[in-house]
C-alpha cells in the first residue's frame, strides 16, 4: 500500500506539464468547507486536512476566489494560533504544578503530568511556528496521509482538470461508512489493489481515471522488534513518480451530505528493492507517455490498461527510515 506520499501541490505545475485547466471553484469550497464559519452539513471527523504546501498557490492571488481562499487561510491559520496558544498555556501551568509535587514527593501521577505536559508544550509550539511560517519544507508541507486533500489531474469531456481530491476513496454509489472499519480505523480504499479492479473498483476502473505527480511515497513496515518503523522510496535516478489513480464523484442519494471527490492510488506486487525492504506492494508508477491513454480509459477495452500497467516506470527505490 501506498500509505503517505510526497506530491505536487502546486496546481502551476499540472498546468505547466500537462495544459491543465484549474477547477478554483473546488478549491475556494474546499478551503471554506475547513473553515468553521462556513462549514455546511460535514461532519467534524470530515472537516478537510489540507497540506500546507497547496496555501502557497494563494500567496499572491491573482482573481476574486485567489483572494477569498487567502483570507480562509489567514483565518485558519490564526484560530491554530489562538487555540494552539491557549493550550500552551494550560500545559506550562500543568507542567510547573507537576514539577512543585515532585520537588516534595515523586508520584506516578505527577511523573505522568510532568511527560504528558512536556509533550503538549512541544507540540503545540511546532503547531504555532508552522501556522505563521510560510510553505517552504517540502518533505513536510507536501506530504498527504489518508484522508488529506491533494490537486489531482483528471479528463473530462476532452478537457484536462486539475481539482483537489481525498486521498481516500469513496466508491459513488457506496455508503460512507465505507470509510472506517468497525474498530473507526481508516478504511483501506486509499489504495485500488490490481488484483481487485475488475471487481470491488469496476465501477471506477475503465472508467474514471486520474494521476498524481510524487516525489517520494513511504511505507510502515515491520521494524523486527515486534513494532514498525516508516521508510521513505525515492527514485534513485530522481525522476517523478506519475501515479495512476482512480476517482470517484460520490454524491449522496438523500441529498443530505455534500459532494466528494476523492481518489485511491493503484497498487500493484512490490518491486524487488521494495520488498527486500519489508513491504508487500508497489505503486503503479506510469511512463509518462501513457499518462494519456490512462485519462482517457476505454470500458470496453480493459486490456489496453493492463498493457499500460505492464509497461511501467521502474526506478530503482532507495529508502531510508524517514525523520
Amino acid at each position: 500500500m501506498c500509505y503517505s506520499a510526497e506530491a505536487w501541490t502546486l496546481y502551476d505545475n499540472y498546468v505547466k506539464e500537462f495544459g491543465a485547466d484549474i477547477d478554483i471553484k473546488a478549491f475556494w469550497e474546499l478551503y471554506l468547507d475547513r473553515d468553521e464559519k462556513y462549514r455546511i452539513r460535514r461532519p467534524a471527523s470530515e472537516i478537510p486536512k489540507i497540506p500546507k504546501g497547496m496555501d502557497a498557490n494563494f500567496l499572491h492571488p491573482q482573481s476574486p476566489l485567489e483572494a477569498e481562499i487567502r483570507q480562509a487561510i489567514d483565518r485558519y491559520n490564526a484560530g491554530v494560533v489562538m487555540s494552539s496558544e491557549q493550550e500552551l498555556f494550560k500545559q506550562t501551568k500543568r507542567l510547573a504544578d507537576a514539577e512543585r509535587k515532585l520537588a516534595v514527593k515523586e508520584t506516578k501521577a505527577a511523573l505522568t503530568d510532568q511527560r504528558v505536559a512536556g509533550n503538549k508544550i512541544k507540540q503545540m509550539k511546532r503547531w504555532i511556528a508552522d501556522a505563521k511560517r510560510l510553505p517552504n519544507e517540502p518533505e513536510r508541507d507536501n506530504r498527504i496521509w489518508p484522508d488529506w486533500y491533494l490537486p489531482v489531474l483528471t479528463e473530462e469531456n476532452g478537457k484536462r482538470i486539475i481539482r483537489p481530491m481525498r486521498y481516500h476513496c469513496r466508491p459513488c454509489g457506496m455508503d460512507p461508512s465505507i470509510d472506517r472499519t468497525k474498530t473507526g480505523q481508516v478504511s483501506g480504499t486509499y489504495n485500488a489493489r490490481r488484483d481487485n479492479l475488475r471487481r470491488f473498483w469496476r465501477n471506477q476502473f475503465g472508467h474514471t481515471h486520474g494521476i498524481i505527480v510524487a516525489h517520494k511515497f513511504y511505507e510502515n513496515v515491520n521494524d523486527g522488534q515486534g513494532g514498525s518503523m516508516e521508510l521513505q522510496f525515492t527514485p534513485r535516478d530522481g525522476s517523478l513518480i506519475y501515479v495512476a489513480c482512480l476517482v470517484s464523484h460520490w454524491t449522496d442519494p438523500s441529498g443530505q451530505l455534500p459532494d466528494l471527490w476523492s481518489f485511491a492510488a493503484v497498487t500493484d506486487e512490490p518491486l524487488p528493492e521494495v520488498a527486500a525492504a519489508g513491504h508487500d506492494r508497489t505503486i503503479i508508477n506510469l511512463k509518462r507517455d501513457n499518462v494519456d491513454r490512462w485519462l482517457n480509459p476505454d470500458p470496453k477495452n480493459l486490456d489496453i490498461l493492463d498493457a499500460i500497467m505492464d509497461d511501467v516506470q521502474r526506478p530503482y527505490y532507495e529508502h531510508r527510515k524517514a525523520a
